[in-house]
């Protein structure tokens, strides 16, 4: 049975209060914006059962392990806003526990982002998008990849992204696949803009690929 999107699998301790309004959503909101344009984030009837998929997080500042990541079910809205959004206050992934606020409930993904944050404080930014196109090249492409067996937002893929980043697969490329997750595809960097180009650069890649098919 194909596994169903959005579902927030981790203990989640959530209080229901606005997020501080002192940190800019600006960039991140922005690169979000051009994220959902291009597909790569967003809700649509022929993807998923209409599910929203797709996130994007940043840290809350350089030295902390606090991020700020868009809400779960928001793909549908092309521009978002603070309400939108929520602070993940402690992450606890193989304990499979977070705490968050905000007025709406962290992405499913939210586990992921943590796992990667706590790989590497150089990295500030992250974007989980949904490409068909670069999943589904993932060998072609020679990228970092979780296995088929391990479903998003649990423990396993905690684990999983530990091991990446332990294998030295992801210290000249800052994107993997997630094969146990379909179309999952993960950028960061430290910043936005770096997350934003490594995931555009590889999806230029996959289609230059699906382009030489087509011409042959």
């Amino acid at each position: 049975m194909k596994e169903q999107e959005g579902v927030i699998k981790y203990q989640l301790d959530h209080t229901q209060q606005p997020i501080n309004r002192l940190f800019s959503l600006t960039e991140m909101n922005a690169w979000r914006t051009i994220a959902v344009r291009l597909g790569l984030i967003g809700q649509s009837p022929e993807r998923y059962d209409n599910i929203g998929f797709g996130n994007i997080s940043q840290r809350i500042d350089p030295s902390s392990d606090q991020f700020i990541v868009s809400g779960t079910q928001t793909g549908h809205i092309e521009q978002l806003r603070p309400e939108h959004y929520c602070l993940i206050v402690k992450a606890e992934p193989h304990q499979n526990r977070l705490q968050s606020c905000g007025l709406c409930k962290p992405s499913s993904e939210s586990m992921t982002h943590a796992s990667v944050y706590a790989q590497d404080n150089t990295i500030q930014a992250i974007i989980h998008a949904h490409s068909p196109e670069i999943w589904k090249h993932t060998v072609a492409l020679d990228l970092p990849h979780t296995g088929a067996d391990i479903p998003y937002g649990t423990v396993e893929m905690a684990t999983a992204v530990e091991q990446l980043f332990q294998s030295g697969k992801l210290t000249q490329i800052s994107l993997f696949t997630m094969l146990g997750h379909e179309d999952g595809v993960v950028a960061f960097g430290s910043s936005m803009q770096e997350a934003a180009w490594e995931l555009i650069k590889y999806l230029s890649l996959a289609l230059g690929i699906e382009q030489q098919c087509i011409t042959r």
